[in-house]
């Protein structure tokens, strides 16, 4: 393992070259905490996660420390708790992203690039340093401008070693003392190298032995009346392991627009009768009299962008499991996919131009729709708001290339770098064939 001094890629560089609007080319010592709300304007950090951020760079001031003394016991130690942490985690924080995150890819990514083979994925590697480091050098969560020259080469499918899971009760009692340990002052700079969690975990193990020599020297209790032995209570059966997070959970299915019109109420909307291939009498859905079918009523942001003659008679591709919203009098009880070019930060993101997601021509109406290698298990029947799994998954729905939609897992960390899980994923019906747009390139869908 590399535990000598090594180059060690400069943080303030790495910074004022991806974030040049927040670190100024004169800085020499910023303060790099408050760096995190500026680089990440959209993330909310509460107290228990800034206090962690200001943790984790200690920990990095530490580490360097280690690595530059070669002080092989330290740094062998930091880098396991570090990575135990990130076992269950897609960043520091859990999901969102901050400064610390780029502070240990700064210093770690020249160590991960000398790492034999067995020292990044071997049964005693650092497989989730080595996926951490990937995720931040290349995943738009962090959007940092590094050269493709200067990235650490890492093939996530070379695992030579698959580790064992994360016991749900050891990581229940590590979150809880974290969560302690987050709210104990700072340590001071002549102080060990901490890692989140590890103080108040020493402290609990020193009291539990003190505790056993009191427990030792303590005359035994002996009781008036002997206990009637009780049976042995027969073992809880083990709970069922929590499946992963997934696309999959979003009801996608092809929709026949059978009529659009404009919304009584509000010039941006289309009101559009759809049928999404519901059985009679299921909730959210109607009779249409006209045709007999069981339709939904769909409000859709379209008025504007695209032509009202063109949502006539025509396929969709329709997130049916999201929760019915009243938009100005009308209730709409599904949403019509569509396609539109990223825009830059602060620029309007309804501009257009719009294009509707096209699924195959010969898929009939209520045909499920997945990505490809997403399409474990089934959509839930109605997604709860409060879980945000839409907003989860969103950021990952684009355009390639060539103009087909699909799912790119770098841009949702909670799934980036799942075990067997491809990196882009298309959309398809479940009869063949891929959902397409007309024009738009490397845009969002939504």
């Amino acid at each position: 393992m590399a535990t000598a001094a090594t180059p060690v890629s400069s943080l303030l560089s790495l910074l004022y070259r991806s974030y040049p609007s927040v670190i100024s080319p004169d800085a020499t010592e910023p303060d790099y905490f408050l760096a995190s709300s500026k680089i990440f304007p959209l993330v909310t950090f509460n107290e228990g996660e800034e206090a962690d951020i200001k943790q984790w760079l200690h920990t990095v001031d530490g580490l360097k420390t280690s690595l530059a003394n070669a002080q092989k016991d330290v740094t062998e130690g930091i880098l396991g708790q570090l990575n135990i942490h990130l076992a269950t985690r897609t960043t520091l924080l859990g999901t969102k992203p901050s400064v610390a995150d780029i502070a240990v890819y700064a210093l770690l990514a020249p160590v991960v690039e000398k790492w034999t083979p067995e020292e990044r994925t071997g049964e005693k590697g650092y497989h989730h340093i080595v996926r951490h480091t990937d995720f931040v050098q290349n995943g738009r969560l962090f959007s940092l401008q590094i050269p493709e020259e200067e990235k650490i080469a890492i093939d996530l499918n070379d695992v030579k070693f698959v580790p064992k899971p994360i016991d749900p009760k050891e990581e229940k009692e590590r979150k809880k003392r974290e969560k302690a340990s987050a709210q104990t002052p700072n340590a001071t700079p002549d102080s060990k190298p901490l890692v989140v969690g590890q103080a108040k975990a020493d402290k609990a193990a020193k009291g539990q032995a003190q505790a056993g020599v009191e427990a030792a020297d303590a005359p035994p209790k002996t009781n008036k009346k002997e206990k009637k032995e009780k049976a042995p209570k027969a073992p809880k059966p083990a709970p069922a392991p929590a499946a992963p997070p997934s696309p999959s959970l979003i009801d996608l299915r092809v929709g026949h627009i059978l009529r659009a019109i404009n919304h009584p109420n509000a010039d941006s909307l289309y009101v559009s009768t759809i049928d999404c291939g519901d059985l009679p009498g299921s909730d959210n859905t109607s009779l249409d009299e006209e045709t007999g079918k069981t339709v939904r009523t769909v409000c859709s942001g379209l008025n504007g962008l695209i032509p009202l003659e063109e949502m006539q008679g025509r396929k969709i591709v329709a997130v049916c499991n999201l929760k019915p919203v009243t938009m100005r009098g009308v209730k709409s009880c599904a949403m019509v996919l569509a396609a539109s070019p990223r825009v830059a930060e602060g620029e309007d993101s309804h501009a257009g131009p719009v294009e509707l997601v096209n699924p195959p021509a010969d898929a009939p109406a209520g045909e499920r729709i997945s990505f490809e290698g997403w399409s474990e298990g089934q959509p839930e029947k109605q997604l709860n708001p409060k879980k945000k799994v839409w907003e989860t998954f969103q950021p990952g729905f684009t355009t390639t290339g060539d103009r087909e939609v699909a799912f790119d897992s770098s841009a949702v960390p909670s799934v980036h770098g799942q075990e067997g899980k491809p990196a882009l994923g298309k959309l398809v019906a479940a009869s063949g064939g891929i959902c397409t747009v007309k024009s738009l390139t490397n845009a969002t869908v939504r």
